[in-house]
């Protein structure tokens, strides 16, 4: 158990004993954090990947966008996929809602009701962002839950022969459109991965703070490896996507109301269940802005 101080009360850390993530107890959003505390949940985070923050209770957007201040400056909400309704008032740049919830003809937020694919956040950028933190303001009785991935042991556990394979190939990242498969505006359509509009990262990244090798795989669609042809390209991204997503490199987050999952974008992968469209579901998030992607 690791234990830090917030102010007078101490926080304590519980694995969830599967390939990643843990639970965050004691902490106490309503009073300032301190400096043990912060380097506690770092260290956390390090370790374990995914972080959650269970019976949170209602937190505001002012309240998220500082918690997620502490570990690195904000990105700004990403290009979305149409217009937009606002919703309770909540337009703060450095939030963007995830949601199926529709006002006045307009969606209030992204990804709607449906599954989101096994994906990296904004890989589709030069600089991937170093993590998110996402909020659970109002949930389905059921469905919605969130799978995280461990990259680092998808790496880990490759055959030797692939390892060599790919050590210094380059991936293609498609950005044209969002893990739900939608296409964002200003983009036109994609029959060909091999042009692909977006950034080239390596396979294989060094994280750069633990300094493990990890997959870096993004999303599947329109996908790219550099230099192959499209058949091989297809044969090894369809073996490295099978393998990376396997069961027993996965952690299920359940949502419950309150909930806040932090995850480290540079070495987890994620995706999300379908729900009923007819049942609302919103979610605060937060992106906290990455560093150059290194090669491993």
């Amino acid at each position: 158990m690791t234990t830090a101080g917030n102010d007078t009360i101490d926080i304590a850390i519980h694995p969830s004993g599967a390939a990643l993530g843990a639970d965050v107890v004691g902490l106490d959003f309503n009073r300032p954090l301190s400096p043990e505390t912060l380097q506690s949940i770092n260290q956390a985070w390090t370790k374990h990947l995914v972080l959650r923050f269970r019976g949170m209770g209602k937190l505001s957007p002012e309240a998220l966008i500082e918690f997620s201040r502490h570990f690195g400056e904000l990105d700004m909400r990403p290009i979305a996929t149409g217009s937009r309704s606002q919703f309770l008032e909540v337009d703060r740049p450095e939030l963007t809602i995830i949601s199926n919830v529709v006002i006045d003809g307009k969606p209030i937020g992204g990804l709607g009701a449906y599954e989101a694919d096994w994906h990296a956040d904004m890989t589709y950028v030069e600089r991937p962002p170093k993590g998110s933190c996402l909020y659970a303001v109002e949930l389905p009785s059921s469905g919605g839950n969130t799978y995280f991935s461990n990259m680092y042991m998808a790496y880990d556990t490759l055959d030797e022969s692939i390892k060599k394979e790919i050590a210094s190939l380059t991936c293609v990242h498609d950005a044209s459109r969002n893990s739900a498969g939608e296409l964002r505006r200003g983009f036109e359509e994609i029959d060909d991965p091999r042009k692909t509009i977006g950034p080239s990262h390596p396979l294989i990244r060094s994280h750069p703070v633990s300094g493990r090798k990890c997959l870096l795989l993004g999303r599947r669609r329109n996908a790219y490896i550099n230099g192959y042809t499209l058949e091989d390209s297809e044969r090894l991204l369809n073996m490295l996507w099978s393998h990376a997503t396997q069961a027993k490199f996965t952690w299920a987050q359940e949502w419950q109301l309150g909930d806040m999952i932090m995850w480290d974008n540079r070495c987890t992968m994620h995706r999300r269940d379908s729900f009923d469209p007819s049942a609302r579901r919103i979610m605060f998030r937060t992106q906290i802005s990455g560093e150059p992607v290194v090669a491993a």
